[in-house]
């Protein structure tokens, strides 16, 4: 069947060429290289056509004056609904009752499982996070509130061991090294790749979220944002590796701009990065200017019906 695979990457936006700045410039990412024909993953490519992947710059910024922020951002993305328009603000990190409301009415988690279709959000969280969030202590931020709106159940440590789900840091080696569950299957990135094919076989919509970039860029962690890249990359590769391409679309996105430019540490105004891979990525790249636009993509790659324009 069709189907669409978001890898979600938080603040990942097309920088300078830079390697003392950029990690993207600082990196050799082997699978991303072939993708691009050798390009690099900086603003100097531009938007890009090659064999086997589209680059798209995204506008994040959304006719709104300050730096793009995330709550507002992943609305944007979730929604195709403007929101830092409608709020007259760039608003972040996590949502407020006024991004709620927007997450609320639009998500595209709901609109897809209303449409007939099986939907998933396959991030896992560990019991901590939920006794937070329980306790009035943590905010859902807009990925997780957006499926749970949705109808989803958010996945969690019993979802892991079994299988059923991915942690944010691709093979879940942080959850035995920082968190003490030794319980829970480590992949190699590759494996963690190929283990997301077989995730997504039951749904139409598969999201997975990863956030360490957007910290790292906050953190100026150069290094370490290299490295994760380099984790990323063999991820991505993995999961083509083992996808249907022909009957796959796999939408590689960010909301802001951020760990580009780890000479400081604020979000960056620059275009944030998007790749399309697999099927129909050459028409759906034209389609690709802003954030709001992915939610249109993936119901029409779908085949779902498009509710009147926001």
């Amino acid at each position: 069947m069709k189907r669409v695979i978001f890898l979600f990457l938080d603040g990942v936006g097309l920088g300078e060429d830079d390697p003392a700045i950029n990690p993207l410039a600082a990196g050799t990412y082997p699978h991303l290289a072939e993708l691009l024909e050798g390009r690099p993953l900086t603003a100097s490519t531009g938007r890009f056509s090659a064999r086997q992947a589209e680059l798209i710059p995204v506008d994040a910024r959304l006719g709104v004056p300050g730096r793009p922020q995330s709550a507002t951002g992943q609305a944007a993305i979730l929604t195709g609904i403007n929101a830092p328009g409608r709020l007259g603000e760039h608003f972040g990190p996590r949502p407020d009752a006024r991004v709620r409301a927007i997450l609320d009415a639009g998500s595209i988690f709901r609109r897809l499982r209303q449409a007939g279709l099986a939907a998933f959000f396959c991030n896992a969280y560990p019991h901590g996070y939920f006794e937070a969030v329980n306790r009035g202590k943590r905010l859902l931020s807009a990925v997780p509130y957006a499926a749970t709106v949705g109808g989803l159940s958010l996945q969690n440590h019993g979802d892991l061991v079994a299988g059923r789900a991915l942690a944010a840091d691709f093979t879940n080696q942080g959850w035995r090294e920082h968190l003490g569950y030794t319980d829970v299957p480590v992949f190699t990135p590759g494996e963690a790749g190929r283990h997301l094919w077989q995730i997504a076989q039951p749904y139409h919509f598969v999201f997975f979220e990863h956030w360490q970039t957007d910290l790292l860029g906050h953190r100026r962690h150069l290094e370490e944002a290299v490295a994760d890249l380099a984790l990323f990359d063999a991820f991505l590769g993995g999961l083509m590796e083992a996808a249907d391409l022909a009957q796959t679309l796999i939408i590689v996105a960010s909301d802001h701009g951020n760990v580009e430019d780890c000479s400081h540490r604020n979000h960056t105004r620059n275009p944030a990065l998007t790749l399309l891979l697999g099927a129909s990525r050459e028409r759906y790249a034209a389609a690709l200017q802003d954030l709001t636009d992915f939610v249109a993509v993936i119901e029409d790659f779908l085949g779902v019906r498009q509710s009147a324009a926001r």
